[in-house]
């Protein structure tokens, strides 16, 4: 969706950019070589891994533009950009979710296909992992956050054989995790319920809602009238936030109105797109990306 996500940005030469998720650099390197020698693109990234990237020069900017590299959570949006002198940009481009590096790398955890250890943290300077969660959490808590943030069906169930397998054995391993629930996978939708399971602990650890909806707050009070928020989310749970945030500029989608009726909502929608079929058929991981483009608004009232 890189061609959609740049045209959402409507890019300027001379504009000032966020990507609040550099990641690869995929998106920086498409919004750079859209900018001048007066443009400047900031990229965020709590990584540790994208942030040796940059240090090390394997991803730098070769045109003039000019570019600067925070090594923080986006949730920081607003201070650190003034840290940096910024403190208004034309565009902001968030891709959600988890980097390929990091479901490639098996000791990072994110995926279900690799034995690694039960990490799951973005941020690897971070005090929680998804191991101190499982061994640590009750029943109860447990089942929580499996099902607000996996919506497992039998979360209940899965939170008793962790606790139960726990009470045995610690678990250490992605593979540890793998066998305490097996039995509490549906047959031909193993891979589905594990997912949801290591996206629940993921959410949890990373703290990632709470960091998205500070995140997009911070932004609409960044942008000018005419600025774009352009969002790339990959499951239900971040997509109901923006699209709730980009319909009324809150997070329960509520549109106020002044007394004769006009909204009063800082923020308009102006495309929502899903992944094309032939994207989905490059890339698995897009089956589920939903883009989405906003642009704010001067609110009468």
């Amino acid at each position: 969706m890189l061609g959609e996500a740049m045209d959402g940005l409507n890019i300027r030469p001379d504009g000032t950019y966020v990507d609040v998720t550099f990641g690869g650099g995929g998106h920086s390197r498409a919004i750079v070589e859209r900018l001048g020698q007066e443009g400047h693109l900031v990229a965020f990234d709590q990584d540790s891994d994208a942030a040796q990237r940059v240090e090390s020069g394997e991803w730098r900017v070769e045109n003039g533009a000019k570019f600067t590299f925070i090594n923080e959570n986006f949730r920081h949006l607003k201070s650190f950009l003034r840290l940096h002198g910024v403190r208004q940009v034309d565009g902001l481009l968030a891709d959600l979710g988890v980097s390929s590096h990091q479901f490639d790398v098996a000791e990072r955890g994110f995926s279900t296909r690799f034995d690694g250890e039960l990490d799951l943290r973005m941020d690897r300077r971070g005090d929680v992992t998804a191991r101190d969660l499982v061994n640590s959490l009750d029943e109860e808590g447990l089942a929580r956050i499996l099902k607000l943030y996996g919506e497992l069906p039998n979360a209940r169930q899965m939170a008793r054989a962790i606790v139960k397998s726990r009470s045995e054995n610690e678990i250490v391993t992605t593979t540890d995790l793998k066998e305490a629930v097996r039995h509490h996978l549906p047959r031909g939708m193993e891979n589905k319920y594990l997912a949801m399971l290591f996206q629940a602990l993921r959410i949890e650890v990373n703290g990632e809602l709470e960091a998205l909806r500070e995140m997009l707050t911070q932004a609409l009070d960044l942008l000018p009238e005419g600025g774009r928020l352009v969002v790339i989310s990959y499951h239900s749970l971040e997509d109901r936030i923006v699209k709730n945030f980009m319909r009324s500029g809150n997070f329960e989608g509520t549109v106020e109105k002044d007394f004769y009726g006009n909204p009063l909502t800082p923020i308009r929608q102006l495309t929502s797109t899903a992944a094309s079929e032939a994207e989905v058929a490059a890339n698995s991981r897009a089956r589920s990306a939903r883009l989405r483009v906003g642009e704010k608004v001067k609110v009468n009232g």
